[in-house]
């Protein structure tokens, strides 16, 4: 299963701070592949509408998630504004920020170690 995730907008959004991520569950440590999985499973992603539904009138400043997941020959994007009510939505996508940070971290200090003399 790969997964792309980006987050746009919020307050202090700074772009280059939010990089997009891709992920390939065969890529990652058995747990970490199989809770991503089950989120999916569990939001009923290849379900939802790609949306994101209107969000509320005057409101600023939200963040604005996109998920997309490639299974297969299934493929589907969903976007969603903050808050996200659905428990398993939200599961997700704290799921893949919760990894997109720890994966940053991890480039990152993989990049400053090649930079090195």
């Amino acid at each position: 299963m790969r997964l792309k995730f980006r987050t746009e907008g919020g307050l202090a959004f700074f772009p280059g701070l939010r990089a997009p991520i891709e992920i390939d569950t065969s890529e990652l440590r058995e747990e970490e592949a199989a809770e991503l999985v089950r989120c999916v499973e569990e939001a009923r992603f290849f379900e939802r509408p790609e949306g994101p539904e209107e969000p509320p009138h005057g409101a600023a400043d939200l963040r604005l998630h996109t998920v997309t997941v490639e299974e297969g020959a299934h493929s589907r994007t969903v976007r969603a504004y903050e808050p996200i009510e659905d428990p398993a939505l939200r599961a997700l996508i704290d799921a893949l920020g919760a990894l997109a940070k720890k994966l940053g971290r991890t480039r990152r200090t993989h990049d400053a170690e090649e930079d090195r003399p």
